[in-house]
């Protein structure tokens, strides 16, 4: 496994961070206890929607390669996304899923630690940063994850890539760079877009309702926008079965 890489994650420093992140390994023995003890301290309450139950089951079996597409709505959907892993089919990757996080996460030698050891990789946001230096790194980072998805890993992502603060019931607009990776891994190893929804109860963070839909195969020859679209009406879906009354 690499060490700690001597450099700041910093837009300054994209290149030679990018190099270290195409590298690296999780400790996955830590990995899976981080995950279970999340699964103990959080307990999200995981269903799925249809059949996606058994078809994920399935694709971790045949080696396919998951981007796992999540909501966002507090600091601590990570945390929530880790442990509902840790309880469905998924779990079997733990150690080998690579979480894309804003790079300020990124600032505390400590928390860096810890985000190197669940496998995130740092994203530099066009706006937290100079637009188009972001965009360059932003090439490179999908570069990176595509490398990282034909070599085994899977990938996860928040795909609105802010928090949504104002209406939980409703997406916010996707990015499409998640599209760009998965039709990226797909001109060289089987991959397929997962949508995870995630519904807090009122005022507590345990016990979250976590909904994961059914694994969708992306082409190569897939338009990027087309899989963009199709994961928007996925995840919604999720969303909405997440926050259904139980």
């Amino acid at each position: 496994m690499a060490t700690t890489p001597p450099i700041a994650v910093t837009l300054e420093n994209a290149d030679d961070v990018y190099g270290y992140y195409a590298v690296h390994r999780q400790p996955r023995l830590k990995a899976r206890f981080a995950y279970l003890a999340l699964a103990a301290k959080f307990r999200p309450r995981v269903s799925y929607e249809g059949d996606a139950r058994a078809e994920l089951a399935q694709a971790v079996k045949d080696q396919v390669r998951l981007v796992i597409c999540i909501n966002h709505l507090a600091d601590t959907d990570q945390y929530i996304a880790a442990a509902a892993v840790a309880r469905s089919p998924i779990r079997a990757l733990i150690g080998r899923i690579r979480v894309l996080a804003k790079n300020d996460l990124f600032d505390d030698p400590r928390q860096r630690a810890n985000l190197d050891m669940m496998g995130c990789i740092p994203v530099f946001r066009a706006r937290d940063n100079h637009p188009e230096t972001a965009a360059a790194a932003s090439r490179r980072m999908i570069a990176v994850c595509v490398d990282r998805g034909v070599g085994g890993d899977s990938i996860a992502v928040f795909p609105e890539g802010t928090r949504n603060d104002a209406d939980p019931s409703t997406l916010l607009p996707l990015a499409s760079g998640f599209g760009q990776i998965a039709v990226g891994i797909a001109a060289q190893a089987r991959v397929a877009v997962v949508p995870m929804a995630i519904a807090y109860r009122t005022g507590t963070r345990v016990g979250a309702d976590v909904v994961l839909g059914r694994p969708r195969l992306v082409s190569a020859d897939e338009p990027v926008a087309d899989v963009t679209d199709a994961l928007r009406d996925r995840l919604q879906h999720a969303v909405d079965l997440a926050r259904s009354p139980r």
